[in-house]
């Protein structure tokens, strides 16, 4: 430790935001050792608030491309002093040496990470995964005193039928006294109750507010969710007004060129400016998750850990400082946590493609279509009259239809083909090794000399984000996991932004397509999706085929 990251022993004068008591009381702060000692009310000079410090309640590391201390650097200038983190991505690659990297990496960095226990590993046996954890695995991890939960349920299927390996993971979590958290998109009415009723505590998944008021009615808290593709918060936020006490925030998923600009103060200063009561606000973003996950994260009570942030405006949030422990870790938007090296790890097997691998032969003159939505994890499907050459079908640029494959990264294996609709590329293509759960290689492009060029870029580099426009080639290694960089924000921050802003030059409508893209291969939400095993129906949970019938 060196002398800027000594703990403050102290008096800290300011305006002191008492979230617990939902008052403003100015005074003093004594702080010792890291802890918060006492507290002195008086008239002060200092136009300074003092209020704990945010907390994500829900979120996959692996998505912001940065390992935990590289997130950390970023983070904790935008006043975040925790997360729930789940770390199912790299678990679905690495299995447990993937969960155990995350808690190294995660040391020294001073955000309070707060892991879970992967529960769906692979997410469903629909699709390659470079690993697995059954019961014993997740127990492993629950029987450690820094895993505080059972990650997100996902296979909500296995718990309304009672699958045996399902349940006996959620009953491990109670019997270790960890909440578990849910992930059920869409449930509603009896469905939804017999999911609580399992046990489950949180949803992060909701995209209506009729929905998300139904799983409340049930005794579950809602996760408001404003992340990089998927964004809740506009459905969601009247929860704020009508039902404080059972809401959080979180990202989720969350890319670096957006941390860069914020985090969870984003949504309290929008919070703020619709009006909602600051204390209800708050409790979201600072309170609630502490008290439903157990995290050792304090909230400026006398003798908890020294963890708060200080802010001159109660309007947008704006961060002067962060302080965890006692140590200031993050001043005027820069961090003091220096740069360091980090290990690589990975598990990337598949070899270079040739463009006849993605051909799809063209036995119907009907087709069915993923249908991309903005802003949703959620698809669409439709059924449109096919575009062929030569007997294949191909895409149809002039009808916004793409065809969209999935190799498998673990093994050699024929990609899985089907056809996408609005993702508004006019030519080229766009690739990545983020494609949850599994991670394998997805693509979506205007032809298959584009797709091969893009895929077989990722392959060379071993995972990342690729791009192709004619001659044209952009790539983003990321080596650790094919998931994530070993670089700072900064740095693969301003790359990703470039390759984003260059797919959209080249037609994409979408906000964040690689987001988008990465999450077309995530079966367990409805409706249409592709593995690289074939077309997948998310509603029936079972495979369908390119061609409807008739």
């Amino acid at each position: 430790m060196n002398k800027q990251q000594t703990p403050l022993t102290t008096r800290l004068s300011g305006k002191w935001l008492d979230i617990l008591q939902r008052r403003i009381r100015p005074g003093h702060f004594h702080i010792e050792n890291g802890k918060i000692i006492s507290f002195e009310d008086a008239a002060v000079e200092e136009d300074l608030f003092i209020l704990p410090g945010f907390i994500d309640a829900h979120i996959h590391i692996e998505s912001s491309m940065l390992v935990p201390y590289e997130f950390a650097r970023i983070a904790l200038v935008h006043g975040t002093v925790a997360t729930v983190s789940d770390p199912h991505e790299i678990a679905n690659v690495m299995g447990l040496d993937g969960v155990h990297y995350m808690l190294e990496n995660a040391r020294g960095a001073f955000l309070k990470f707060n892991f879970g226990a992967p529960s769906c590993v692979p997410a469903t046996s629909f699709e390659s995964a470079g690993a697995r954890l059954g019961p014993k695995e997740v127990e492993s991890l629950l029987q450690r005193d820094d895993i505080l939960y059972l990650s997100e349920m996902m296979n909500y299927p296995g718990v309304l039928s009672g699958d045996e390996e399902v349940m006996e993971k959620i009953k491990m979590a109670r019997r270790y006294g960890k909440p578990v958290d849910g992930h059920a998109p869409g449930l509603k009415g009896e469905d939804a109750k017999r999911y609580i009723g399992a046990g489950i505590s949180t949803d992060h998944e909701c995209f209506t507010l009729e929905e998300a008021l139904g799983k409340i009615g049930h005794g579950m808290k809602i996760l408001i969710r404003e992340g990089s593709a998927a964004r809740n918060f506009d459905a969601l936020h009247p929860l704020l007004g009508t039902h404080p006490a059972q809401c959080m925030f979180c990202s989720d998923d969350k890319h670096p060129d957006e941390l860069l600009i914020g985090h969870i103060n984003q949504l309290v200063a929008r919070s703020v400016a619709l009006g909602y009561e600051l204390f209800d606000i708050l409790y979201a973003a600072c309170i609630h998750p502490v008290l439903h996950y157990k995290l050792p994260v304090g909230l400026l009570q006398p003798g908890d850990p020294a963890d708060f942030i200080l802010t001159r405006n109660l309007s947008d949030f704006r961060i002067e400082k962060t302080y965890i422990n006692g140590v200031c870790v993050a001043e005027h938007g820069k961090s003091i946590l220096p740069p360091k090296a980090h290990a690589l790890v990975n598990h990337f097997h598949t070899t270079l493609t040739r463009a006849d691998d993605f051909r799809i032969p063209a036995p119907s003159e009907k087709i069915r279509l993923i249908e991309v939505y903005d802003g949703q994890l959620i698809t669409g499907e439709s059924v449109v009259q096919a575009t062929s050459e030569n007997g294949y079908l191909v895409p149809d640029t002039g009808r916004d239809i793409l065809k969209i494959a999935v190799v498998n990264r673990y093994a050699k294996e024929k990609p899985a083909c089907a056809f996408i609709k609005n993702f508004g590329l006019e030519r080229g293509a766009i690739a990545s090794s983020v494609a949850h759960d599994s991670h394998n290689i997805i693509v979506v492009g205007a032809d298959d000399e584009s797709i091969c060029r893009a895929v077989n870029l990722l392959v060379a580099h071993t995972g990342g984000l690729s791009l192709v426009d004619g001659p044209e080639e952009m790539v983003i290694a990321l080596p650790v996991a094919g998931l994530m960089s070993d670089q700072d924000c900064h740095t693969i921050g301003s790359a990703y932004a470039d390759i984003d802003h260059k797919a959209r030059q080249m037609g994409s409508r979408l906000r964040a397509p690689y987001m988008s893209l990465s999450f077309m291969a995530l079966l367990v939400i409805p409706q249409l999706k592709l593995s690289d095993k074939g077309l997948f129906d998310g509603t029936s949970f079972r495979f369908t085929s390119l061609f409807p019938e008739g």
